[in-house]
């Protein structure tokens, strides 16, 4: 028995922030400001792992929209999902998405598939009543979109 990522596999158990520093460092600070990053992987990190984000957001962020309209070359998965154990779908917040031109309100815990090639956001946080836990996955080896601007 093994604890946590000892062992000779241990190497594929990712348990502290390697944080990829994207955007430029006015974004990065504004970024601190609303959410916390959890845990980021990618081929850089973990040699042979596609791309994932994963963070909480708490706060509605100062700049609107916090991430621009962007295009990826891979498959994206993309989660917002409330902190009430009793009424998980309960999103506690209220989120703008937008899908190849198309806006979406997002009051309820959601998973959004984006098709390679699809232009997708703006990303607007409109209200944060709890704590959301947003993923993102980009079935590549690692981030190659412009949100972060």
């Amino acid at each position: 028995m093994y604890h946590n990522n000892e062992g000779e596999k241990g190497r594929y158990i990712l348990q502290e922030l390697q944080d990829p520093g994207m955007g430029t460092p006015e974004f990065q600070e504004m970024y601190r400001k609303f959410s916390k990053r959890i845990l980021w992987i990618d081929d850089h990190v973990m040699p042979g792992s596609f791309q994932m984000n994963t963070a909480w957001y708490y706060a509605v962020p100062e700049k609107d929209p916090v991430f621009e309209e962007h295009v990826h070359e891979y498959d994206e998965l993309i989660g917002f999902f409330g902190s009430d154990p009793e009424n998980p779908y309960d999103l506690g917040a209220e989120l703008d998405v937008t899908l190849d031109g198309e806006t979406h309100r997002l009051t309820k815990t959601s998973l959004i598939f984006v098709p390679a090639g699809m232009p997708h956001m703006p990303l607007s946080i409109r209200r944060v009543d709890r704590p959301v836990f947003h993923f993102s996955i980009v079935v590549g080896p690692e981030y190659n979109g412009g949100a972060y601007q």
